[in-house]
């Protein structure tokens, strides 16, 4: 009996032995993306800061020139982006996020407001799915590592369900870095653009360089705000990917421990049993040897 409990226990340390490997593995790889992920969100920041700028300025030299993008109508259809993972094993990254989007999907439908919904990554699309949401359109293989063309694709769907009158506004719903202990689920609009305020507006007005347009700045602006779009995703996509492996480190890390612990327990549990087996073992020869001898 001593026997085979001893050999079942020597099986379970095995088994918790490779997955400790696995978690260890996927933990050093959550790191090293990491450092990429962040990488790519500091080099994206300067193209986004200079795509503000140059709003502002074509803005202020176009005036009040309306543009479908910038159009603001009473919101009977809202448009619901949620950005998750592809993968699992990410702590509470995608649920946190998931339960924020619910909320506030619950609230639009409770005020007459339809919601229309798309999802980012595989566990948005499974959650939404199993709880019988219509999702107009899923994306999968993006946040891992996100493209520009990523963002784009998503982008160009997102303004003609805009355009075309089908969505009304549109929400995101993503995870904002801010360390690899913290990041937060957030909320933004993306639809309609709200033109970027400039806060030094007045001093800006009194050193205002003049320019020369071609083509004129309405045509240019209605160029400029896709790219401003895209650019709003793919910031929003990095972010996100951040999070994701942030959190999918600490998950590993917390597994790796776990196994270690429950590889302790083991052992000592085998310590016992085997010393259990050589004390019968022991009891069963002195027996025998006092049978012998009243023999």
């Amino acid at each position: 009996m001593a026997s085979a409990e001893l050999r079942a226990i020597r099986r379970r340390i095995r088994s918790v032995e490779s997955t400790k490997k696995i978690t260890r593995a996927m933990e050093l790889i959550a790191a090293s993306r990491i450092v990429k992920a962040r990488e790519r969100v500091g080099a994206a920041r300067p193209y986004a800061e200079k795509m503000i700028e140059v709003i502002r300025n074509v803005g202020r030299a176009s005036g009040d020139v309306g543009h479908p993008l910038l159009e603001r109508r009473p919101v009977k259809t809202m448009g619901v982006l949620v950005v998750t993972s592809d993968r699992g094993l990410a702590g509470a990254y995608n649920s946190s996020v998931m339960r924020m989007a619910e909320t506030r999907m619950s609230e639009l439908q409770g005020v007459g407001v339809s919601v229309r919904l798309y999802a980012v990554g595989k566990k948005a699309q499974t959650y939404f799915s199993f709880r019988r949401y219509d999702i107009a359109n899923s994306f999968f293989g993006v946040t891992d590592q996100p493209a520009y063309e990523d963002a784009r694709g998503i982008g160009v769907a997102l303004m003609e369900e805009y355009g075309s009158g089908t969505v009304d506004a549109v929400e995101v719903f993503y995870t904002v870095y801010e360390s690899a202990l913290s990041y937060v689920p957030s909320r933004v609009e993306l639809l309609p653009v709200t033109p970027p305020s400039d806060p030094e507006s007045s001093e800006a007005a009194g050193r205002a360089v003049s320019y020369e347009y071609e083509p004129d700045p309405a045509a240019i602006l209605g160029r400029l705000l896709p790219r401003y779009v895209e650019s709003a995703l793919y910031g929003q996509l990095l972010e996100s990917s951040a999070s994701e492996h942030a959190s999918r480190q600490r998950a590993m890390k917390a597994a790796t421990e776990n196994a270690d612990e429950l590889i302790k327990l083991l052992r000592r549990t085998a310590n016992q049993a085997r010393q259990a087996e050589i004390t019968t073992e022991i009891a069963e020869i002195v027996g025998g040897a006092q049978a012998l001898a009243a023999g």
